[in-house]
C-alpha cells in the first residue's frame, strides 16, 4: 500500500468499515503519502459542512444535474476498474468523486440563496432611495404649489402636507407663511387645519398661537380658538383674552372664548 494512493479507502476508514489491520495500513500511509492526506482533510471538510449547512431544496433542475453526474463517473469508474489489472479486491472510489459531486452542488445551492439575499438588500436599498427621492420630488411640488398665483392651486398645496407624516422645517415654515400671510380667507383656513395636525411640533403650535394674535377673520379665528383649547395649549389664554378686550372681535366670537377659555386656565 506504499506505492499506492488509498483514496478509495478513505470513507471507509472514517466510517469505521475496515478491519483493523486495515485501518492501521491506511493510517501509516496517510502519515507517509501527503496527497491522500489532504484527500482525508477535504473529505473531512466536506462531511463537516454537510453537517453544519442549514438544508436547503434544491430544485429540480439541480437535483436531475447532480444525479446525471454522478451516472457519469460512476460508468467511468466502473470502466476504469475493469480495464485495470486488480491485485486485490478493493471497492470502487466513486464514492468520494460522489460526495465531491454533492459538495459542489450544495456549494451551488449556497451561493444560489446567497446571492438571492444579496440582491434582497440591494433592491431594498434601491427602494429606499427611490422612495426619499420621490418624498423629495413630492416636497418640491407642494412648496411650488404654495406659490401658485392661483389660491385653488395654494389650498391643494397646502392639503398636499398630508403626503408627509413628519414634515420637515421647511414644510412647517411654508404651512406658517400661508397661515399667516395669504391673501385668500380660505387658503389661511386651510393651513390652520394642516398645522392642527402636527400638534406634536412646538414649531406647528407656537404657529397657531401668533396667528391667533394677528387674524382678523372670525371663522379662522374660532377654528384657532378651537384647535388650541384641544391642545390644551396654555399660552393661547393671554392671545384669547386680549381678543375678549378688542372692540373689533365680533361677538360670536367672544362668546366662544368665554365658554372655552376655563378649560384650560
Amino acid at each position: 500500500m506504499k506505492n499506492e494512493h488509498i483514496t478509495h479507502l478513505i470513507p471507509e476508514y472514517l466510517e469505521g468499515f475496515l478491519t483493523n489491520d486495515q485501518k492501521a495500513d491506511v493510517k501509516q500511509h496517510l502519515n507517509d503519502c501527503p496527497n491522500c492526506a489532504k484527500e482525508l482533510e477535504e473529505y473531512e471538510t466536506m462531511l463537516h459542512a454537510f453537517d453544519s449547512e442549514m438544508t436547503e431544496a434544491p430544485n429540480k433542475t439541480l437535483w436531475e444535474g447532480f444525479h446525471k453526474l454522478l451516472d457519469e463517473e460512476k460508468r467511468m469508474s466502473s470502466e476504469s476498474f475493469q480495464s485495470k489489472t486488480i491485485h486485490k479486491k478493493t471497492p470502487i472510489n466513486w464514492t468520494l468523486k460522489a460526495l465531491k459531486i454533492a459538495a459542489g452542488i450544495a456549494l451551488l445551492v449556497g451561493s444560489y440563496f446567497f446571492g438571492s439575499y444579496q440582491t434582497a438588500i440591494e433592491t431594498n436599498k434601491e427602494i429606499a432611495m427611490l422612495k426619499e427621492k420621490n418624498l423629495g420630488i413630492r416636497q418640491t411640488a407642494m412648496l411650488s404649489l404654495m406659490e401658485n398665483k392661483s389660491a385653488s392651486k395654494r389650498i391643494q398645496g397646502v392639503n398636499y402636507v398630508e403626503e408627509f407624516s413628519k414634515p420637515d422645517d421647511d414644510i412647517l415654515k411654508a404651512l406658517t407663511e400661508r397661515m399667516l400671510n395669504d391673501e385668500n380667507a380660505n387658503v389661511r383656513l386651510t393651513a390652520v387645519n394642516a398645522l392642527a395636525g402636527f400638534a406634536n411640533s412646538k414649531t406647528a403650535r407656537e404657529a397657531l398661537i401668533k396667528t391667533l394674535k394677528s387674524e382678523k377673520d372670525p371663522n379662522i379665528q374660532i377654528t384657532l380658538i378651537h384647535t388650541l383649547v384641544k391642545l390644551q395649549e396654555k399660552k393661547a389664554v393671554y392671545p384669547m383674552k386680549q381678543l375678549l378686550d378688542q372692540k373689533d372681535t365680533e361677538p360670536f366670537v367672544k362668546e366662544q372664548i368665554k365658554s372655552l377659555l376655563p378649560s384650560i386656565i
